[in-house]
């Protein structure tokens, strides 16, 4: 660990499950996104779903259960005008605000004017459950019981977002999921040395910068029952054991991408593969361009110990523009490319990726899920500065040739060569935003703080703390 600090053991107990698992075994999925008109109702239904939950010390086999709700569900939930300071900033304001939109690239096609949903100035997302379940029958009886419960209280199912059973492979047919942040503090055993700070993904733990993460506080007279744990200080902590989600709906063109990889290539089919291989940086299998350089290998598709520096420094084998490249730089950043201090600085913009593909008629994409405890530091930063930024390393390129917005113009590719690079211009946008927002997936005991309603001296909060 790059700060030498002793990982602390998550409290499983109090985790909801998707921070510490992907709930392989229970391959169909659904979130049902709840909008409610009146505060009492949503509190109903909270307090129906708490008792639900599934914790992170759970295994299950049959079902699971999650849920994360917004800031406006907060407010509604609490009575709160305000929420507390230590709330992340882009969680308290929104994904869809004018702000937020020229950081993570949603203009254009990408505008939440055009999302399903996702815009809190029409009809608020307050609630997110989300249901995993061993078969399509589990499934579809636990979406009906959460509308059901939802009727009851006068609660509007907004959208039932429905997964393809679980696979490995994304819509454009590569394999994903390789590249997965291992959290430091999850087993009773040693941690890897490549184990990330629990406080990179759980709000209350250290950081990767020996810090605890920046979390809401509350005034004592808010908890008098003391549901919640207390910090050093002795302020009731609301963000112990919680986490964001970063929840986006990304409708993937698979025909255009094919259909333009194949016309870049000269209809050449192999070629053509290996174009689209260093667009995304790992060959179908999920075996990296950095090892396997010409063709596609399936022995190497779950290989990812690997650096850029040593053997592929200016991206002969994969380019440094490459969509895995982007994501995930590994040891080829300054200050010294190649060392360990190359790969420190890459630690602490990592995020643990819970999505899965979906079908909805015609339209096939990814509902991306991402966890994250800083999402200005984390999610909003590769975004921005890895995924949509011009100043990428060495790179001229203006943003990720798989998954970038294009807000910069026509967007060009391009893939190093000896003698000569080659430059592919005016690249297509191979990937929608449909709809998008930005929650907290809180633990089991502030869950059950929220569904309780409204406390005394509400608007008079303690000032969240990194110390």
């Amino acid at each position: 660990m790059s700060t030498g600090t002793t990982a602390e053991r998550l409290e499983l107990s109090d985790v909801q499950g998707l921070v510490v698992r992907g709930y392989g075994k229970l391959p169909c999925a659904a979130y049902v996104l709840l909008h409610a008109p009146e505060p009492d109702g949503l509190r109903r239904l909270t307090r129906w779903a708490v008792g639900r939950v599934t914790a992170g010390d759970d295994s299950p086999t049959d079902r699971a259960v999650n849920v994360a709700v917004t800031a406006d569900g907060i407010r509604a939930l609490t009575g709160w005008t305000d929420l507390p300071d230590g709330f992340s900033e882009p969680f308290r304001t929104g994904m869809d605000t004018e702000y937020r939109n020229r950081i993570l690239g949603d203009t254009g096609s990408n505008d939440p004017r055009g999302w399903l949903w996702g815009r809190a100035a029409t009809q608020p997302l307050h609630l997110m459950v989300l249901l995993y379940a061993r078969d399509a029958a589990i499934l579809a009886a636990d979406v009906e019981e959460v509308r059901s419960q939802a009727r009851a209280g006068g609660v509007r199912v907004q959208r039932v977002l429905t997964t393809d059973e679980l696979r490995d492979r994304d819509a454009f047919g590569f394999k994903d999921g390789v590249s997965q942040p291992t959290i430091a503090g999850v087993s009773d055993g040693a941690d890897p040395p490549e184990a990330l700070l629990p406080g990179e993904f759980v709000l209350g733990y250290r950081n990767e910068y020996g810090q605890r993460s920046e979390r809401p506080l509350l005034r004592a007279a808010e908890d008098p029952t003391k549901l919640l744990v207390r910090d050093r200080s002795g302020a009731p902590d609301l963000g112990r054991n919680g986490t964001y989600l970063v929840v986006r709906q990304l409708r993937q063109d698979v025909e255009g991408f094919w259909g333009w990889v194949r016309q870049a290539a000269g209809d050449d089919e192999a070629k053509g593969e290996h174009l689209a291989a260093r667009i995304v940086g790992r060959w179908p299998s999920g075996a990296p361009l950095a090892l396997a350089p010409t063709a596609d290998d399936p022995a190497l598709g779950d290989v990812n110990d690997f650096g850029y520096h040593d053997v592929d420094p200016i991206g002969l084998r994969c380019p440094v523009g490459a969509h895995v490249r982007r994501v995930n730089p590994r040891d080829s950043l300054p200050p010294r490319p190649g060392t360990d201090a190359s790969l420190r600085g890459v630690r602490p913009h990592r995020l643990v990726r819970r999505g899965r593909t979906y079908t909805d008629g015609d339209e096939r994409g990814l509902y991306f899920l991402a966890l994250n405890a800083n999402l200005a530091r984390q999610f909003e930063f590769i975004q921005h500065g890895w995924l949509n930024g011009n100043a990428f390393t060495t790179l001229d390129d203006p943003d990720d040739p798989l998954v970038g917005a294009r807000m910069h113009g026509p967007s060009s590719f391009t893939v190093p060569g000896q003698p000569v690079r080659r430059r592919y211009r005016d690249l297509p946008q191979f990937v929608q935003v449909r709809g998008g927002a930005y929650l907290f997936l809180p633990g089991l005991r502030a869950l059950q703080f929220l569904a309780a309603g409204p406390r005394t001296g509400s608007d008079q909060h303690t000032r969240g703390s990194d110390a």
